[in-house]
């Protein structure tokens, strides 16, 4: 049996101006990290000030070395930050975590086994899998990661809407029947050459996002050195609200597992890594790989 971690340093990142309350919540760590832990361990309260900072702290808090333990209390887009800067510090001692404070949270909501703290005093520490992207970039690249998912199609779509609309649930629902009923199909060239007309291509580690979307089955397969691909060929708008119902109801059942995917883009394309919306230009090359358990990380 693995003995259970204590840490040097734990850095808790958190945005002071999240609409999860998210410094309440970093305070509230904070001071049940210091009751709880039998061991003298740095503890510090990192705000972050701008877009990209927590990259910039996560990346500082773990490059020296060392055992530390960079907590984000934040949704989905601020951990994905916090875990590609503990990739870029290269320190395979490092270890993440989350405490949700966004709208979704679909990461801690999917792979959350006990309250974050009590996890943290038990010092049980368990790896996953990560998802690689890499945009055009060169195969020599390292790439981006997401510890959830990559969505290009109607989700970053509604993504973009969402985030005009305002959160809530009235809001959100607004948004996306106007996002649905504007939305167009987007192409892309396979490995093999040929053209494929989809609406929502979703690469997932985890079997849920936005909330209430049950993409596959996969509710055990976090470190299994492969991922979700879930593909909406373009189809009628009925047929797709149907599906949408479906993930939201029953799930969306088996989906292909995979450890890379690759395609080129047609036309420029947005993508939602982990709830942040980006973009690739056209005809630019794509791929997706697992990264196995890149993550070492608990709760």
């Amino acid at each position: 049996m693995t003995s259970a971690r204590t840490f040097e340093s734990i850095v808790i990142i958190f945005n002071p101006n999240s609409t999860g309350d998210a410094r309440r919540l970093a305070e509230s760590l904070h001071g049940e990290l210091a009751d709880l832990l039998n061991y003298p361990v740095d503890i510090k309260l990192q705000p972050t000030s701008h877009a990209g900072h927590a990259v910039e702290l996560a990346r500082d808090a773990v490059r020296g070395g060392g055992d530390v333990l960079v907590v984000s209390v934040s949704g989905d887009g601020g951990y994905n930050e916090v875990v590609n800067g503990v990739m870029q510090g290269g320190n395979p001692r490092a270890v993440c975590a989350v405490l949700g404070a966004g709208n979704a949270n679909d990461h801690r909501r999917s792979t959350g086994t006990q309250p974050l703290g009590e996890a943290i005093a038990g010092g049980r520490v368990r790896s996953i899998d990560l998802l690689r992207v890499h945009t055009g970039k060169g195969s020599d690249s390292p790439g981006e990661y997401a510890h959830s998912y990559v969505g290009f199609g109607l989700t970053p779509v509604v993504a973009i809407d969402l985030e005009k609309g305002g959160k809530g649930a009235l809001k959100e629902m607004v948004s996306v029947i106007r996002t649905f009923s504007k939305f167009e199909p987007f192409e892309i060239r396979q490995a093999d050459g040929g053209r494929r007309s989809l609406d929502s291509l979703v690469l997932a580690n985890i079997p849920e996002m936005a909330k209430y979307a049950t993409l596959s089955d996969a509710d055990d397969k976090l470190s299994d050195g492969k991922f979700e691909v879930i593909a909406f060929a373009h189809m009628p708008k009925w047929r797709v609200l149907l599906t949408a119902l479906r993930a939201a109801t029953k799930g969306l059942g088996d989906q292909p597992s995979v450890s890379s995917y690759s395609f080129t883009t047609i036309a420029p394309l947005v993508y939602q890594i982990d709830g942040e919306v980006k973009s690739v230009a056209a005809n630019m090359p794509v791929r997706i790989e697992c990264a196995p358990a890149a993550l070492s990380t608990l709760g």
